[in-house]
């Protein structure tokens, strides 16, 4: 028996798999992967190391904890296969935007343990930060040991199931909106002179660094944004024209839409 398995070897498990196994808290020999496509099978196995395979059931039958890492289009296919196979005591780990912990269990029958979770793409670097919740059948050593699998990759915390869609749009969705602002400002640095290459690395680091400093401060952002804007300095006149041109607003309202697609998958 294997720890854990994926169905679905795409860019979210491999980072998933591969701070697992950075973290040593399994072998690679202990992790098995299903994917459709043959190349994505032989760029997990020479990769990472570990047992791939194109039979969805294999995978459900050889693991201790299974993820179900399709996208969410494919989660019914996906679930009506593999449900006459999925056991009691394994894990069921989710990480499709829409489907809840009740449209989960529905689709596989029966009462099983089931964790619904929303990673993020910087897991992909080890700096994920994971939304979890588990259902009603998920005991405190159960959902203890999911967080230690999720925190290899980055932080995983606990909230509740009403907020898994503002989970998708603070974190899921946001690094998009983290990525436009990286390639805005290196677009500016370019314009006025600055090598294109230089640009991005001196855009990324602040925002890095930024981000670095409200978690470990824990100051409030905006007391943060105050230490920086000098009287009449050149940092309160740049906030002024985000100010004008309404920042603050269309980062607010793109969440909102974020949001209430989620809900609406």
């Amino acid at each position: 028996m294997r720890k854990i398995g994926f169905i679905g070897s795409g860019n979210m498990a491999s980072a998933i798999m591969g701070g697992i196994i950075k973290k040593q808290i399994f072998q690679p020999e202990e992790i098995i992967a299903s994917d459709l496509f043959e190349e994505a099978r032989k760029k997990a196995k020479e990769n990472l190391g570990i047992c791939v395979t194109d039979q969805n059931k294999q995978v459900v039958k050889e693991s201790e904890v299974l993820v179900l890492s399709v996208k969410p289009q494919f989660y019914e296919e996906v679930i009506h296969e593999i449900k006459d196979e999925i056991r009691k005591d394994q894990i069921v780990i989710t990480i499709a935007p829409g489907w809840t912990l009740e449209k989960v269990a529905q689709t596989i029958g029966g009462s099983h343990k089931i964790v619904r979770t929303m990673p993020n793409t910087p897991a992909l670097v080890g700096e994920g930060i994971t939304g979890v919740c588990p259902n009603s059948f998920v005991e405190k050593e159960d959902l203890d040991y999911v967080l230690t699998i999720l925190s290899s990759f980055g932080r995983a915390e606990v909230v509740p199931e009403s907020l898994m869609d503002v989970v998708t749009a603070v974190s899921g969705s946001s690094p998009a909106y983290v990525f436009m602002m990286i390639e805005a400002m290196a677009d500016a640095a370019v314009a006025d002179g600055m090598p294109r290459q230089q640009a991005y690395t001196f855009a990324a680091s602040a925002v890095m660094g930024s981000a670095k400093m409200v978690l470990e401060t824990e100051k409030h952002p905006g007391e943060l944004k105050d230490m920086v804007c000098s009287p009449a300095g050149t940092t309160i006149e740049a906030v002024g024209v985000l100010e004008k041109k309404g920042f603050r607003s269309a980062l607010f309202e793109c969440m909102r839409a974020c949001v209430k697609k989620a809900r609406g998958l």
